[in-house]
């Protein structure tokens, strides 16, 4: 058998493979693809028509046009709501200041928690502990108790020097110092997937740093972080999907306000809860862009770039 003759057949005995897997893999995510496409697009679908329209709720749901356009309801949102977009502010602003926080506490405890300490287990099932317990009402209620405030934070000896600060910008930063203790508590999940990621680092990278006489802190930049790398990525956004959707947030309590409102009524609701959804859909799409790998191709071609500008 000639070679290319080889080639050819291991191309297509190869396609059959990927092929077969490719079909055991759709067998297998099928039931949740089931379940999204019956309970998930069907309500979107409806509520992105519920926002479009005034809906009447009697005897069943009855879609009415809208007297100012198609258009009516978001523009009320911007427009006679005063509590929305400036709790939507806070929110982007809020979750730009915690999600630094939290990537970096879940890098540090899992950086911690892999190396070779007495009782590593039970240390893992402490930070691992409030994700189990910390359910909503469970933490409204040591929300309401004090136990996620730093108590030098809540004497003011701290958030004194923001006073200067315009509102806008002051309130996210009191939030996040008011409530430190319990966005550290949602670090349980990244913890792991950090300390999974690290797990797979082969020891015999940093047995050769340490050769060659690499410190610990030229290892964590050169041999921990970019191993990583992709992590953060992955645990950035879930990080930003879990605050968006908690119990405790604002936006939500909200849009459920509003829905069972006479003056703003369900329609009202639905143009507020797109509009929180495409504003979460772009800060996806930006950490997605700050924080993805970089192709082996691109990499190259800013090396050569870089080389040709040398010479």
């Amino acid at each position: 058998m000639s070679k290319k003759v080889k080639n050819i057949h291991d191309k297509k005995h190869l396609t059959r493979r990927t092929l077969r897997e490719w079909g055991w893999g759709y067998v297998f995510i099928a039931p949740w693809i089931v379940g999204v496409c019956i309970f998930f697009l069907y309500a979107m679908i409806q509520s992105l028509q519920f926002a479009f329209h005034r809906v009447e709720l009697s005897g069943g749901v009855i879609l009415h046009p809208l007297e100012n356009g198609i258009f009516e309801n978001f523009v009320k949102v911007f427009t006679t709501d005063v509590n929305f977009p400036t709790t939507l502010a806070n929110f982007g602003i809020g979750l730009v200041l915690q999600l630094p926080v939290i990537i970096a506490f879940s890098l540090i405890i899992a950086l911690l928690l892999n190396s070779k300490i007495r009782c590593r287990g039970l240390f893992r099932l402490i930070f691992f502990l409030p994700v189990i317990i910390a359910t909503g009402p469970v933490m409204n209620q040591m929300t309401a108790q004090g136990v996620a405030s730093v108590p030098m934070v809540s004497q003011n000896a701290m958030l004194g020097m923001l006073e200067g600060l315009p509102q806008f910008i002051y309130e996210p930063i009191n939030n996040l110092f008011s409530s430190l203790i319990l966005i550290l508590w949602n670090s349980g999940i990244q913890i792991l997937i950090f300390l999974a990621g690290l797990q797979k680092v082969p020891r015999a990278m940093y047995e050769a740093a340490t050769i060659d006489g690499a410190s610990g802190w030229e290892t964590f930049w050169k041999i921990t972080l970019p191993s990583v790398k992709s992590l953060i990525l992955l645990n950035s956004i879930y990080t930003v999907v879990t605050l968006a959707t908690g119990g405790s947030n604002e936006i939500i309590e909200l849009i459920y306000s509003a829905t069972y409102t006479a003056t703003q009524g369900y329609s009202y609701a639905m143009a507020m809860s797109w509009i929180y959804t495409a504003v979460v859909a772009v800060i996806l799409v930006i950490v997605f862009l700050l924080l993805k790998e970089k192709s082996d191709r691109k990499v190259v071609y800013e090396q050569k770039r870089v080389d040709m500008k040398g010479v």
